[in-house]
């Protein structure tokens, strides 16, 4: 440990997060380019040669170029998610909601006029037959 002082470990570390930092950079750029819909397929090779031969440039050009429209195509990919996500919601809340509140309601109705004397329990068990049916 004496041969490796502190400062150097210092910057082994710094080294060490920025070559971390670079690779979600390059991941990040590269999951924008092919989720752009946009950019045709000889743009996106175009791209991907140009990240990989030269990466630094590469990345930086592509930052300044397009930069401004990876935020606008996340938070339009994001809104779009909730938006399926909230309808689905409401889509599968109306499908199994009707049919079991109508059952209950039209059961309550029967018990209610059976209960007041206006229909008989034989009339009552009949149209409680043909509710549950």
């Amino acid at each position: 440990m004496n041969d490796y002082p502190l400062l150097n470990i210092f910057w082994t570390m710094l080294w060490f997060f920025l070559w971390i930092l670079w690779f979600f950079l390059l991941f990040r750029i590269f999951g924008d380019l092919f989720r752009d819909d946009s950019v045709g397929g000889w743009g996106k090779a175009g791209w991907c040669i140009f990240l990989i031969l030269i990466p630094f440039l590469g990345v930086f050009v592509y930052l300044i170029a397009r930069g401004r429209g990876m935020g606008e195509r996340e938070m339009r990919m994001r809104m779009q998610a909730e938006q399926d996500f909230r309808s689905y919601v409401q889509e599968a809340a109306a499908g199994s909601g009707p049919a079991p509140s109508s059952h209950v309601d039209e059961l309550a109705k029967l018990a209610a006029l059976q209960k007041s004397g206006a229909i008989t329990d034989a009339e009552y068990q009949q149209a409680k037959a043909k509710v549950l049916a």
